[in-house]
């Protein structure tokens, strides 16, 4: 069983991820919540530094493991038979890569387009740099379904952990309209229908915020 520390659902993409590594996998997993919003993050966390974002997770062993790429890894490494990376060598470095970029990368669609869970946007408009960001998230699932070719929806054929950690982005390009090609929409779509992605929202939605975080003076209409 692993205790797993995340911050509120409707926003914390971060928390989403480490989530979904857990709960997509059938990995035995208790969630702990975090005060993001309230303002008591660091005493919340204090019990684990010194791990200070999350997600965090904590083992049996009361092993401490913050940054959403060492849980990846960490998670792999204890459960092979998961399968949370591709099984082919080529597809799992490309897999890391993507994810790896994920992390690192796409400053402006973060900065201007935080997840949220509750609505789509309409009326939104990208700026140009949010725009690069949307074409090289493109590039990058283009090469992804070029490495092996694979049937499904999925970016190197099976779920993985690729597509746990591009499920936040999908929630931004569908949550403010953004421009993408058809097959980005539906992979978008096909990571946000999921399952447990939907019963995340469910839970995402009894949450309540005074004021809400990132409104937008903006119409919306129904998520997907």
């Amino acid at each position: 069983m692993y205790d797993l520390y995340i911050g509120n659902r409707l926003f914390s993409s971060w928390s989403l991820r480490g989530w979904l590594m857990l709960e997509q996998f059938n990995l035995p997993h208790k969630v702990h919540m975090v005060g993001l919003y309230s303002g008591t993050m660091a005493e919340d966390l204090k019990p684990l530094a010194p791990a200070r974002l999350v997600p965090t997770l904590k083992t049996e062993e009361g092993l401490v493991v913050g940054e959403s790429l060492a849980i990846a890894e960490t998670l792999a490494e204890r459960h092979p038979d998961a399968q949370l990376w591709p099984q082919d060598p080529t597809a799992r470095a490309t897999a890391r890569w993507l994810c790896a970029e994920m992390v690192g990368g796409f400053a402006h669609l973060r900065e201007d387009c935080p997840m949220q869970l509750r609505h789509i946007w309409q009326g939104f408009n990208p700026s140009d740099a949010v725009r690069a960001d949307l074409n090289r998230i493109e590039t990058l699932w283009s090469h992804a379904k070029s490495v092996k070719a694979v049937d499904g929806p999925w970016l190197f054929g099976a779920y993985s952990l690729a597509d746990v950690f591009y499920t936040p982005v999908a929630a931004r390009i569908i949550g403010y309209d953004l421009p993408v090609s058809a097959e980005a929409s539906a992979y978008c779509k096909a990571l946000l229908s999921e399952p447990a992605v939907k019963a995340w929202r469910r839970d995402a939605l009894e949450e309540t915020y005074d004021p809400m975080p990132y409104d937008l003076s903006l119409p919306h209409r129904d998520w997907i």
